[in-house]
């Protein structure tokens, strides 16, 4: 399937129209459910309203087209700012039944940055939403929590292993899926050095240009990754002290092409290497080139939890579709429309593996699909990623330079 040039638009229109009713069935008065709520997804923690999933889906919701769909997609949002903590972090998730707010073990930090995100595309959207004025004093508050995050001198996040939705990797310290986000929420609310933010992650995260950053501290940290990192036309996934993370990051490197972190050429690069590693081969997309083998430095005992990140598996290497969905928005970005279609296609087979299925992930190698089915974000994204291939208005506005 992966050499086919011809569209299937059959599949695609078969896939949008059951996104929406999958969207519609897992709605609920506190907004989307993170999975059609069947016993194992109530039993794992799936019925609820999670940071991150209900911003992908309300962005995915508000391009769907159908009515009911873009009147509910910041109820959610709302949800959990309802439960935002005193300090202004926006919770992991909300559970729908008990009305109690979870913020993860060593903190969630990009259920903020996403919520943010999303309020800020839904108003763009629709003027008429008004949820930035709505929202204000949390806004507020959500962007306080981050800036104490934030270096001040790199002025990228810090975060510690665990904490993003990679949540059981050992991504730590300047992390580039969280600082793609980061930059994304301060070009949507002007907030200051948005250009030192992009240049010490280019720096950090992609250090092997002929120059070195002026301050020290940056030339110490990219020491490490110049002569041993070898997926060299990628950003590192992360940067700490004396280690990196170089197992190819494919979400966090579309990202940085959706939020502006990359220049043009660079993002044409990213997308070259990618498609070398065949992260794209079969479904879209593999989230990692290398997965993290058991006796590598970076394994953690946690990845053993319920067994589900061995390599190749969930985000150690598995396929993720919701993922896919923003590749194929990051192809449309570039200018690589056919390319994107195609994609949008391969997508659109992805969430009909197991009858419909919308299931969470693929095994990287065998593509036996695992993890929840009914996976809400996966209907959203696929909508997110039909709406850019259709030429619709360009959701990423900060845009390439």
């Amino acid at each position: 399937m992966a050499g086919r040039t011809d569209i299937d638009s059959k599949v695609v229109g078969e896939c949008r129209r059951r996104a929406i009713e999958l969207l519609l069935r897992n709605a609920s008065a506190e907004g989307i459910l993170a999975a059609t709520p069947r016993k194992q997804a109530v039993d794992r923690g799936y019925a609820a309203i999670f940071g991150r999933d209900a911003a992908v889906c309300g962005i995915g919701m508000a391009l769907s087209g159908h009515a009911q769909l873009e009147r509910e997609a910041a109820t959610g949002l709302l949800t959990l700012a309802e439960h935002q903590a005193a300090n202004g972090q926006i919770p992991k998730f909300v559970d729908a039944r008990s009305a109690e707010a979870d913020f993860w073990y060593v903190g969630c930090i990009d259920a903020t940055l996403w919520w943010l995100i999303a309020i800020a595309t839904l108003d763009w959207l629709d003027a008429g939403r008004r949820l930035r004025r709505r929202l204000a004093a949390r806004i507020k508050r959500a962007i306080v929590w981050l800036h104490c995050q934030e270096h001040q001198r790199f002025f990228l996040l810090q975060q510690n292993e665990a904490s993003d939705w990679a949540d059981i990797m050992p991504r730590s310290g300047f992390v580039l899926y969280s600082n793609a986000l980061w930059l994304w929420v301060k070009r949507l609310y002007r907030l200051p050095h948005a250009e030192d933010t992009q240049g010490n992650a280019n720096h950090l995260f992609h250090p092997f240009g002929t120059t070195l950053a002026e301050y020290r501290r940056a030339r110490l940290l990219a020491h490490y990754a110049r002569d041993r990192a070898h997926n060299r036309e990628l950003f590192l996934s992360f940067v700490n002290f004396a280690f990196f993370g170089d197992e190819g990051d494919t979400f966090g490197n579309v990202l940085a092409i959706l939020c502006g972190l990359s220049s043009r050429a660079q993002s044409q690069r990213i997308v070259r290497a990618l498609e070398q590693a065949g992260v794209n081969a079969t479904y879209p997309v593999r989230v990692l080139c290398d997965p993290v083998p058991e006796q590598s430095f970076l394994w953690r005992p946690y990845m053993m939890r319920h067994r589900q990140n061995l390599p190749w598996q969930y985000h150690n290497g598995g396929i993720w579709p919701f993922v896919g969905g923003f590749w194929v928005c990051a192809l449309v970005m570039l200018g690589q429309r056919e390319a994107a279609a195609r994609e949008l296609e391969k997508l659109a087979h992805a969430n009909r593996l197991a009858d419909w299925g919308f299931t969470e992930w693929l095994h990287g190698q065998t593509f036996e699909p695992a993890g929840m089915q009914g996976q809400s974000w996966n209907a959203a994204a696929f909508l997110m990623a039909q709406h850019a291939v259709a030429g619709g208005a360009e959701l990423f506005p900060s845009g390439t330079s």
